[in-house]
Order: structure tokens, then sequence, then C-alpha cells
């Protein structure tokens, strides 16, 4: 793993559609105390976008949230990280795998929705997920260059 001398959290946050809002907001303000506020536009849109997902899979079909057995929302949380030549966004959340693992797909052009992960592949340099050792849910990670 890659020395990260910049590191930011955010969360815990119940995956609810204010999320995505105050994810965008937390990484405006990070990059603009690390200097990189040129990269707002495209760093916010990609934790948007990862933030968004969670939020989709946290939701039922009745459109409202899916809680656990014990009665609690999932939650997500946003981590941004950077070597000075390269940022990291990472978006945790403790979903089951069989809720939220992303997959591209191409949506049809009268599709309101489903084009999040191909902007996301568009943005930045790489991107994949992977579950983690005990941790119930996962993590979605994307990496931009500064250069």
């Amino acid at each position: 793993m890659a020395d990260w001398p910049l590191i930011s959290d955010l969360g815990p946050l119940g995956a609810l559609p204010t999320a995505p809002r105050l994810a965008r907001g937390f990484t405006g303000a990070v990059l603009s105390g690390w200097g990189l506020s040129r990269l707002s536009d495209v760093i916010e849109l990609l934790v948007s976008e990862l933030t968004t997902n969670v939020v989709r899979a946290s939701t039922g079909p009745d459109g409202h949230p899916r809680y656990d057995t014990a009665g609690k929302l999932p939650l997500l949380w946003v981590r941004l990280l950077s070597d000075h030549t390269r940022l990291m966004v990472e978006v945790w959340d403790n979903l089951p795998e069989v809720l939220g693992a992303p997959a591209m797909r191409h949506a049809d052009p009268q599709e309101e929705s489903g084009r999040g992960l191909d902007m996301v592949d568009t943005l930045c340099q790489e991107w994949g997920w992977e579950s983690v050792a005990g941790w119930s849910g996962k993590r979605v990670w994307a990496l931009v260059s500064l250069g």
C-alpha cells in the first residue's frame, strides 16, 4: 500500500438520500484545505456517484431505507487520501455484498440512471472494489492523478 500523508475521513453516515450532498461538501472542504480546489468538480462527482450507489443499494423497492435485523440503517464512510501525486477516494459501507456489489452496466439512452460507474471509469485512472476481511461490507475506490 502506498504511503498516503494526507488522509481525511467522514462518517459514519446513514445511507440516506442526504449522504451524497454531505459527502460532496466534505470533499470540497478537504480539497480546499489541501490546496487541490482545482480538482473539486471531478472528485466531488466521484464521491457523489459512489455514495449514491450505497444509498440506492440501501433503499428497498418501496423507496424506503432497508434496515438490518437489529433495526439499524446501513452506514457509509468516505475517505480521501493523497500522496501529492495521486488522490484516492474510498467509500466504505456495511451492506452485504448481495445488496451492494458494484457492477458496470450500459444504460439505454431512455433510462434515467445506470451511468454512474461509467462516469467513474471515465474520470479516474483506475477504480475497483473489494470485500475486506473482518468487515461486513466493502470498500469502493477510485484513483485520480494530480498531474
